[in-house]
């Protein structure tokens, strides 16, 4: 049976990370939502077939950094091209959805839209429970004054995952079971996570949040006001009351802070439905693990390679090039035209450090 679209409600998708944990091969002029890591399609062409099935692509909203509005709207050309929106900067995820909510509330006709927030990096094959699990969220926060996120039951323990605490089950009258939410947890320690996985009281957090215009509004009002007096000060440029470089001069001011860290912590009136699909966060080169099968000694490959006693690798390349490897094990290697990355496995989420490293030095800014 085809999904029925939502008529009220906009997906926004936040797509402005550079996605550094994926250097080499994701770069400052062509990020990782731009990259074709899995399959044929981009991390951000696969984001909005998942979407188009519930919303409009008028109600799908892309908010990146300025530099990727163009590459974006060329890709993604089925969306309105003022449906893609660039930030000066990126300053995390509070500034990207206060400016997304007031640009909806300039054009949405409904006077307080349900916002739907995504990330651009997710994997999910069982549509059709993700389908549900939005549709009952979207009642939720239509019906109510709850904030709802979607919690991922932990399978492993995922260091670089951050967690909710979750308590009493709410009765929503809908097919997808809600809890309370008695918490956040950013990225514990090994231990920890290992802990939150046996004792069943914590789900990842998945990063899509669905509240009303209004909710989120009231949260930044009283748990973020710097974050308030930001929108109002893009709303009014949307509206036409300053002119459109204002908006640049207002993000070199706002605070650099997650949603998450601004509002979510702090809330009260946060629920969680439990996700009955698959999920998978790619953020790292070791995600690749999940979504390619191994070859012979447990090695994921995208290219050439060949190797002698070579095991639990993820090597990464192209079909013109080959990496050779002998004697070696748990490595990340990645080639691209002018960098290649050897990296222990177990150190993957530490490439970001590596980055910054790089771009601090003249001579090798470039790379980055």
């Amino acid at each position: 049976m085809e999904q029925e679209k939502t008529t009220g409600a906009y997906a926004v998708v936040m797509a402005g990370g550079k996605g550094e944990r994926f250097w080499p091969q994701s770069r400052l002029s062509n990020p990782k939502q731009l990259l074709r890591l899995l399959g044929n399609l981009t991390l951000i062409e696969q984001t909005i077939e998942r979407l188009s099935a519930v919303f409009d692509y008028s109600h799908i909203i892309v908010v990146t950094n300025t530099n990727y509005v163009a590459p974006m709207r060329s890709l993604l050309s089925y969306l309105p091209r003022e449906n893609i929106i660039g930030e000066p900067e990126g300053k995390d995820t509070a500034p990207c959805i206060a400016n997304a909510a007031a640009y909806i509330r300039s054009v949405s006709k409904n006077a307080d839209p349900v916002l739907c927030l995504f990330p651009t990096d997710h994997i999910i094959n069982d549509t059709g429970a993700f389908y549900d699990a939005v549709s009952d969220s979207l009642k939720v926060a239509e019906r109510t004054r709850h904030i709802v996120t979607i919690g991922v039951r932990p399978n492993a323990p995922m260091t670089g995952y951050g967690y909710i605490e979750v308590g009493d089950v709410m009765d929503f009258s809908v097919k997808t079971v809600f809890r309370k939410v008695c918490g956040f947890k950013e990225k514990p320690s090994l231990e920890l996570s290992e802990a939150y996985v046996s004792d069943g009281r914590h789900r990842w957090n998945s990063g899509i949040f669905i509240l009303k215009h209004s909710s989120l509004l009231e949260a930044l009002k009283q748990f973020a006001p710097d974050m308030h007096r930001f929108y109002d000060a893009v709303a009014s440029c949307y509206a036409g009351h300053a002119p459109e470089t204002r908006i640049a001069e207002l993000y070199k001011s706002v605070p650099e802070i997650s949603i998450d860290y601004a509002v979510m912590e702090k809330a009260a009136n946060i629920v969680t439905a439990e996700a009955a699909f698959d999920w998978d966060d790619v953020g790292s080169w070791t995600s690749m693990r999940n979504q390619i099968v191994p070859e012979k000694n447990n090695n994921v490959v995208r290219g050439l390679h060949a190797g002698l006693d070579t095991s639990d690798c993820i090597i990464v390349g192209n079909s013109n090039h080959l990496i050779a490897t002998v004697d070696v094990k748990d490595l990340v290697i990645v080639a691209t035209e002018d960098v290649t990355l050897v990296c222990n496995a177990k150190s993957a989420q530490r490439i970001k450090e590596l980055v910054k490293l790089i771009a601090g030095q003249p001579d090798l800014a470039k790379f980055v």
